[in-house]
């Protein structure tokens, strides 16, 4: 299934990605860089900068050359061994992509081995990020974060139409769908979680964990956000009062709308859109 026709559905599966970094270098391989047919449980990046190698990864087999960038995922049978005395040097990571209890990798099939378009600002972020994982302070924990999400984000854009749903996760990306529908055509109402569940046929007790497994937040909670994107929506490009956005995104009273608008982007409905009737305004938060 390619992006474009999920991509609704992503936009929901990453604001919820967590990233962790376990370990990032720049290494020159050693002569005995080998290991054979073992199934990590994390992620890995390497950007070939010199030399030759070889690596194995679910079934397929790759001779990566300077200037590519090599995905291993999480979960996939991989091996890898130098091929001769001129032996790589790497930038290399190891990371987590959580999305629920699942990782990203699990929901997206990308690419194993590609050619980078900009090496020298890919090269530049990798260093970066090898830099931060040596650091022990606190903000090097939090700037490394900001580092890999960058990486992982330039190499979804470098694998451009390369990266696909993953086949197996078909039927869930449909299930989602179906509840993105449903929320999408019954935000004025007053909408359950039974109601939610019984249009999936799901027991409402199973929808709450299917939903925590794969959006890491409750049907409830999503349906209120869902709400307030729209809200935020109507406030900006209507002229509808502040009563009539509320009607129209499940807040029948005015005045907890407007309490749960400030809540969620800390103006009025009103202060919220005078910030895009000046020129140059945007959401500052």
């Amino acid at each position: 299934m390619s992006l474009q026709q999920s991509s609704a559905f992503l936009y929901e599966l990453l604001r919820n990605l967590k990233v962790d970094l376990l370990t990032a270098f720049r290494t020159h391989v050693a002569p005995d860089w080998r290991e054979l047919d073992y199934v990590p449980d994390h992620n890995k990046l390497y950007l070939i900068c010199e030399g030759e190698g070889w690596v194995k990864i679910g079934g397929r087999e790759y001779y990566p050359k300077p200037g590519q960038l090599v995905f291993m995922p999480a979960h996939v049978e991989q091996s890898f061994s130098v091929i001769s005395d001129d032996r790589y040097v790497k930038y290399w990571c190891h990371f987590t992509s959580s999305v629920g209890d699942l990782d990203l990798f699990q929901w997206l099939e990308a690419p194993f081995c590609l050619d980078v378009q900009d090496f020298g600002s890919l090269e530049n972020l990798f260093a970066r990020l090898a830099e931060l994982h040596g650091d022990g302070s606190y903000l090097s924990r939090i700037l490394e974060k900001a580092v890999l999400t960058e990486i992982i984000g330039r190499f979804l854009a470098e694998a451009g139409a390369g990266i696909r749903m993953k086949p197996g996760r078909d039927v869930d990306v449909e299930r989602l769908g179906r509840i993105e529908r449903f929320i999408e055509a019954n935000l004025p109402e007053a909408v359950t979680l039974e109601q939610i569940a019984k249009h999936v046929h799901l027991h409402p007790n199973y929808l709450v964990r299917y939903f925590n497994k794969h959006f890491g937040t409750s049907p409830l909670k999503y349906l209120n956000r869902k709400r307030m994107n729209k809200a935020r929506e109507l406030i900006r490009s209507t002229s509808l009062t502040v009563k009539e956005v509320g009607e129209r995104t499940g807040f029948p009273d005015t005045n907890h709308f407007a309490k749960a608008f400030r809540r969620d982007t800390g103006f009025s409905p009103t202060e919220y859109r005078l910030q895009y009737l000046q020129p140059g305004g945007r959401e500052t938060r």
